[in-house]
């Protein structure tokens, strides 16, 4: 296990002087076509602001000779920080440090306060080149309606690293004791867990008690539904943003709030700080907000920033397992015009799990990350939260459009998650209107379905147009290939594999999921599909678990 991205990453971090900054030479304009994404003369987060219930730290872009301010703010329903006391100062610092992690290529520095450790500092530093490049790859090499000018034209450039800024510590704490004497699981690889930590003390962490990253959608219902009826202490944690990306999870969370006594919301202002940025960058068109489109303008690196805002919350609570729910194409290394990178899903994959988790320990945390979906296709998710757990599944809303209607929310019905959660809803024989789409956006949905670009791993999308030709609910075309990185829609080809569990090294690998979670989950979920298969070379062979 690693604290590092595995490959593809294109070479190593180059090192650090005495100052904690990260040599990274920004390209003269002439030399690199690049240099032209490079705005922001300095980026400084912090110094942070802590209080027992809240932690703020503000954002300070200087631009052209001007300094522009805004905050960033996370607040708790308890308390979860001590001020003064160094762990607290330590992880807020890295609960305000994400944001700022997604703007490597755009800046010359970027300044971190904070009393940040060697194992923060390399965190910190690996994560902003990794998702460098894959902005590169994923936002600048594509056909991206939010740019404009030169930026939306950029050639090719294959290098060692893509980070322009320098990454400055000033606060660092360069003698910090090491973490506590847990360590690794043995024969682990956890490079970090050797450095310099500070550690943060509290409860035990208890296996028992695991965390799910909620958010309303179909992945973390269901993941929450297998671990609480697998018997495990349920925390479901909610990052309400404040736009309407809460949207999408205010009918779960008003449930849970009033039945799951576990329940916990951090309330967060990165929505408003993501957009304050975009402004500062001039090859980002102005006009955002009215661009209909199923991606962000440039950023990558989102998940994290939910993910850091609870673990003061983990802390406290003693959780020893922390689970995002990622299904089985999420974990992907591709290659784009020779580049390697993780098809800008590096925060939903096996790797970004086994990272998280050796940093923990890193950090003294005896806490495993992990994803209890990765077996399962998209469809069986949908599938089996419709089938097994009818009650959420009827608070689910997967779009990030979602409209007010009374005191619920409810889908678009028009966006392509829209599209893919109605045909997985009707390929299953189940109603999307228990989850709120209206008849004619059933319709519409599955019109669009014939001829638009489906998100989705090429086999799972066959499959699913497959199975809707096969029930009369589509007209499919013949295959034609592939469109970009997404599989086009309405080709029809059976796929037997995408209805069982797949396992397979790199995306699924059975011992991904820790031994007491996996024996009652495959249990649950071997009630819904015939089976399970291993990938050996470039087949699927069945497999039977003993």
């Amino acid at each position: 296990m690693s604290g590092r991205p595995p490959a593809p990453t294109t070479g190593g971090t180059p090192g650090a002087d005495h100052t904690g900054a990260e040599h990274t030479a920004v390209p003269d304009a002439g030399s690199d076509p690049l240099s032209i994404l490079v705005a922001i003369d300095r980026l400084t987060v912090g110094p942070v602001r802590l209080e027992p219930r809240r932690v703020r730290a503000p954002y300070v872009v200087e631009q052209n000779g001007e300094r522009i301010e805004t905050e960033l703010s996370f607040s708790y329903r308890e308390q979860v920080f001590t001020p003064g006391d160094q762990a607290s100062e330590n992880l807020a610092a890295l609960v305000v440090a994400q944001v700022a992690m997604n703007y490597g290529l755009f800046c010359r520095e970027i300044v971190f306060h904070g009393p940040l450790d060697a194992a923060d500092q390399r965190f910190i530093r690996d994560m902003t080149e990794n998702t460098s490049r894959e902005i590169y790859v994923n936002k600048f090499l594509i056909d991206n309606p939010f740019l404009l000018g030169d930026a939306a034209r950029l050639p090719v450039v294959k290098r060692r690293t893509y980070t322009a800024a320098r990454l400055l510590f000033p606060d660092a704490v360069p003698g910090s004791r090491r973490a506590s004497g847990r360590l690794p699981a043995p024969g682990a690889d956890a490079p970090l867990a050797g450095r310099t930590s500070i550690a943060w003390p509290g409860p035990a962490e208890d296996p028992r008690k695991v965390a799910v990253l909620s958010s309303g959608g179909k992945d973390s219902l269901l993941s929450f539904g297998l671990l609480r009826e697998a018997g495990f202490d349920v925390h479901p944690f909610f990052g309400n943003e404040s736009g309407r990306h809460w949207h999408t999870a205010l009918n779960t969370f008003r449930r849970f709030e009033r039945e799951v006594p576990n329940t916990a919301r951090v309330w967060m202002s990165s929505d408003r700080v993501f957009p304050f940025m975009a402004r500062r960058l001039p090859f980002v068109r102005k006009d955002v907000f009215r661009v209909r489109a199923d991606i962000y303008p440039i950023r990558l690196w989102t998940v994290a920033v939910f993910l850091f805002a609870v673990l003061p919350l983990v802390r406290k609570r003693g959780i020893g397992r922390v689970v995002i729910g990622n299904e089985y194409d999420t974990t992907r290394r591709v290659e784009s015009h020779g580049i390697p990178h993780y098809d800008g899903l590096f925060d939903q994959s096996r790797f970004f799990d086994e990272t998280l988790t050796a940093f923990y320990r890193a950090k003294g945390m005896a806490i495993e990350q992990f994803s209890v979906l990765r077996p399962v296709s998209e469809l069986l998710v949908q599938q089996i939260l419709a089938a097994r757990y009818p009650d959420l599944h009827a608070d689910q809303v997967s779009c990030h459009s979602g409209v007010k209607e009374g005191d619920r929310v409810v889908p678009c019905g028009t966006c392509e998650k829209c599209r893919r959660i109605v045909g997985m809803l009707v390929a299953g024989g189940y109603d999307p209107a228990i989850c709120g789409y209206r008849p004619d956006q059933v319709a519409a949905c599955l019109t669009a379905l014939e001829t638009r670009d489906l998100h989705q791993a090429g086999p799972d999308a066959e499959h699913l147009v497959w199975l809707l030709a096969r029930g009369g609910h589509v007209k499919p075309k013949r295959r034609t290939g592939r469109k970009g990185m997404h599989a086009e829609a309405g080709v029809a080809r059976e796929h037997p594999e995408v209805g069982l569990l797949r396992f397979e090294p790199e995306c699924s690998p059975i011992d991904g999921i820790p031994p007491d979670v996996r024996k009652p989950l495959f249990r649950i979920l071997l009630e819904h599909v015939p089976g399970a298969v291993e990938r050996r070379g470039r087949s699927w062979v069945p497999i039977e678990f003993g």
